[in-house]
C-alpha cells in the first residue's frame, strides 16, 4: 500500500508471516446505525444511549449530528475493500468499519476514490477518513514525499488496526527465475500508483547492476496491473500480501498467478485522520479497542481469512 502506500510507503521492516489462504466468500455491507435520542440537558440531538452505541459521546457533535463518517477509499483491492457481483462495497475494511460503527452510533459510508488522492481528499475535508489498507508511515504522517524527501503538505494521524507485507507474484507457470526484488533487474513489474510495491521497485531499480533496471508500469488501481500481467504485458505483479494472495487464489479459477518469494515490508495498516481532527482520531481508537476487546475484530478477520495481519490493540502512529 497500503502498503506508500503496503499500499502502501517505504522503510524496511521486519519480514511479515505468512497470512492464511483468503476466503473467496462475499461479504454483505451492514448499516451498524445507532439510535437518536435528545439529551435532556443540552437539548441538542446527539447519538444515543451507552446500550446501543457505547462510544457516541466519544464523537465531534457534527458527526454524531449527521451520524454518518465519510470514508474515502479506492474500492479495487480485493479483498481488503472491492464490489461484489451486486455492487456492494465489501471486504475487511467495510466490516470493520461496520462493528466499529455500531459502537459510535453512526453509519461509515465509503465513497470510492484514486488511491494516490485520498489523502489529498482528506486534507480538503471531502472525507471525514481514508480507510483504504493504507500503510501508515512517518513520510505520511510528516506530509513528506516518500521519494524526494520533501514536505508537500500537512500529515496524517494513522489509527493502525491491520499488518501487511509487500508480495510479488507472476503469471502461472512462468518467469520462475523470479524470487526476489533482485531479480526483477532487466524485468517489467506493473503496481498500482503510490504504494509501497512502487517504491520499493523504484528502490531496488536503483540497486541494479550491469545497466538492467527495473522497467516499471504503474496504474490506478491493482486490477488494472493485474490486467496487464495476465495478458503477457510484464514479468510480475506486486501489491499487499493479502491483496496478491486473493488475486492468486479467484482469477482465473486460480490458474491466472502465483506468488514467488516471501513478502517483505510489513507494517501497519492505519486509518488516515486529519492532525486537526484529533478527536475523531482518539473516537476511532476507541472503537476499535473496544471491538478487539469483544471479539467483533477477530471474526472479521477470521472470516476473510487473515488471522495472521492481527493486531491485539488499536495504535496511533504506529508506523515506522
Amino acid at each position: 500500500m497500503t502498503a506508500s502506500s503496503t499500499r502502501r510507503t517505504t522503510a524496511a521492516r521486519s519480514r511479515l508471516a505468512a497470512v492464511g489462504s483468503i476466503a473467496v466468500a462475499g461479504a454483505l455491507l451492514l448499516t451498524g446505525c445507532g439510535d437518536q435520542t435528545k439529551d435532556s440537558g443540552s437539548g441538542s440531538s446527539d447519538t444515543a444511549s451507552s446500550s446501543s452505541a457505547p462510544l457516541a459521546d466519544k464523537l465531534p457533535k457534527e458527526i454524531r449530528d449527521k451520524g454518518v463518517i465519510k470514508v474515502g477509499s479506492d474500492i479495487a483491492y480485493a479483498p481488503v475493500e472491492f464490489k461484489d457481483s451486486s455492487g456492494k462495497t465489501v471486504g475487511i475494511d467495510p466490516d470493520l468499519a461496520d462493528a466499529m460503527g455500531k459502537q459510535l452510533g453512526v453509519k461509515f459510508e465509503f465513497e470510492n476514490g484514486t488511491f494516490d488522492t485520498l489523502i489529498t481528499g482528506l486534507r480538503s475535508d471531502r472525507y471525514d477518513i481514508a480507510m483504504s489498507a493504507m500503510t501508515d508511515t512517518k513520510d505520511r504522517q510528516e506530509g513528506v514525499d516518500s521519494e524526494t524527501g520533501k514536505k508537500v503538505g500537512e500529515g496524517v494521524d494513522f489509527v493502525d488496526y491491520f499488518t501487511a507485507g509487500v508480495s510479488i507474484y507472476t503469471q502461472k507457470g512462468k518467469n520462475t527465475d523470479i524470487k526476489t526484488w533482485s531479480d526483477l533487474c532487466g524485468k517489467k513489474i506493473v503496481v498500482q500508483r503510490g504504494t509501497v510495491s512502487e517504491d520499493l521497485a523504484k528502490s531496488e531499480s536503483k540497486k541494479c547492476t550491469g545497466g538492467k533496471k527495473i522497467a516499471l508500469e504503474s496504474f490506478d488501481n491493482d486490477q488494472q496491473a493485474q490486467t496487464r500481467l495476465r495478458a503477457g504485458g510484464a514479468d510480475a505483479g506486486s501489491s499487499d500480501f493479502p491483496v496478491a494472495a486473493y488475486a492468486v487464489k479467484t482469477s482465473g479459477g486460480g490458474n491466472d498467478f502465483q506468488l514467488v518469494g516471501e513478502q517483505v515490508e510489513a507494517a501497519p495498516y492505519g486509518i488516515a485522520v486529519a492532525k486537526k481532527d484529533t478527536q475523531l482520531r482518539d473516537a476511532l481508537q476507541a472503537a476499535l479497542d473496544a471491538i478487539i476487546k469483544n471479539g467483533e475484530y477477530g471474526k472479521v478477520i477470521k472470516k476473510w481469512g487473515v488471522e495472521a495481519g492481527a493486531v491485539t490493540q488499536a495504535t496511533v502512529n504506529g508506523g515506522k
